[in-house]
């Protein structure tokens, strides 16, 4: 084994963020990090899982764990005896001093999130298939949803400057990259923190002004409410930025998005996904839904259903609802925990038919795909999963027409590369 192995729980932020710390470690091979995530109380046990897994794995391996589930509570990790130590999220861009002998023998070094000031531009980015590097833009929230223990493991909102995204992206090109996504926690926030506050939309445009050999470029999980003009006209009308968007929903009943302190109302989701696909007919739609928010009833529950068909939700990410201590949420009336799984049971379903849907929609057309490491299968603009009977070049960009769907992917015959 060349290198440390790293076990990624959670969201793009923390595999762009496990990618980082890879490269800081080197030929580390005697290291297992986990890089941990607190989104959800499943979340938090199944990372205490890994770490026991892992070290009966390989008992021999020091096991160091970091992410927003460390961040936020180090003193659990620290006490299990699996765990060499505990590096919080603020000390990931300096993960390496944190293992040196100089470091001291303390097993926690956790300190408060909420001083960090800046976003370290050693944690810009990460490969997926080397042909699609993600870009960290903005880490940090400074939103508090009641459900959410996400600001405690990530401090407040704090951004990149942009030039230095832009030089980050022109260097990813230049080794070969063919696709961008910035993400972030919260990056629709992007520049508020900045000089001059520069917007998200902003950024983009200067992305892809200063670096024109970059054919493809994709927004990670925006909130609706925050796309202003700039934005929705970049998202609408610009090729090179991919017809593909996941909004941060969580409900479609409105007292339910009031009680989780969201901003948007359910007559605003709608009428934004109206908006983009009357604007932009080919964009595919993704959203983030809870199921089973404290005191949501069946009634509740049946806006949040319908909101799938009526936004045309083909990327869904269900979680069922679970209580985290220290939010305000975790002290409202809880729903049953059988209900919250047969809820989000159908809420997949119902995603999985809009899904299946548009998929069946998309056979007989063209569709531009960019071809992962495999040559066997890649995604098309919209991010439709598409396999190839016979291999492809790894990455380029394919045009191919769609000739039928067979497991949940689209299945097409290349024609020419681009």
């Amino acid at each position: 084994m060349s290198g440390p192995e790293i076990i990624t729980l959670g969201c793009r932020l923390n595999i762009a963020e496990s990618e980082a710390i890879r490269q800081q470690l080197g030929d580390r091979d005697d290291l297992i990090i986990v890089n941990s995530c607190a989104v959800t109380g499943e979340a938090v046990r199944q990372t205490r899982q890994a770490i026991r897994r892992a070290h009966r794995e390989r008992p021999e391996a020091r096991i160091i764990v970091t992410g927003c589930a460390a961040q936020t509570d180090p003193a659990m990790f620290a006490a299990m005896p699996e765990v060499a130590r505990v590096i919080g999220n603020g000390e990931k861009a300096s993960f390496a001093a944190h293992l040196a002998p100089e470091a001291g023998p303390d097993k926690s070094h956790v300190a408060d999130i909420m001083t960090v000031g800046e976003q370290a531009p050693q944690l810009l980015s990460a490969f997926a298939e080397r042909v699609r590097a993600f870009i960290v833009v903005q880490n940090g929230c400074d939103h508090r949803c009641t459900f959410c223990i996400i600001p405690y493991g990530r401090g407040p909102s704090r951004s990149v400057p942009a030039g230095a995204v832009v030089d980050q992206v022109a260097r990813l090109v230049d080794e070969g990259v063919q696709e961008i996504v910035l993400t972030g926690v919260d990056v629709t926030s992007y520049g508020a923190d900045l000089p001059g506050s520069p917007t998200l939309g902003r950024l983009v445009e200067r992305i892809l002004k200063g670096v024109p050999a970059l054919p493809r470029l994709r927004l990670s999980s925006l909130d609706g409410i925050e796309i202003d003009e700039r934005l929705f006209a970049l998202i609408t009308g610009e090729p090179r930025l991919m017809p593909h968007i996941h909004l941060s929903l969580q409900a479609g009943d409105d007292l339910i998005l009031k009680r989780m302190k969201r901003r948007h109302s359910r007559a605003q989701a709608i009428a934004l996904a109206e908006r983009l696909h009357a604007c932009r007919p080919e964009i595919a739609i993704g959203a983030d839904i809870i199921a089973g928010f404290p005191t949501e009833d069946e009634a509740m529950f049946e806006n949040s259903l319908a909101l799938v068909r009526e936004c045309r939700i083909v990327h869904g990410h269900i979680f069922p609802y679970s209580p985290r201590e220290g939010t305000p949420a975790a002290r409202m009336p809880q729903v049953e925990r059988a209900i919250i799984r047969e809820r989000a049971a159908r809420l997949r379903t119902a995603c999985a038919e809009e899904r299946d849907r548009w998929l069946r929609g998309l056979i007989g057309s063209e569709q531009r795909v960019l071809i992962e490491t495999s040559g066997l299968a890649g995604h098309g603009e919209s991010f439709a999963p598409i396999r190839f009977a016979t291999p492809q070049m790894p990455g380029t960009i394919v045009t191919a027409r769609i000739t039928g769907l067979e497991d949940g992917a689209l299945i097409a015959h290349g024609r020419d590369h681009g």
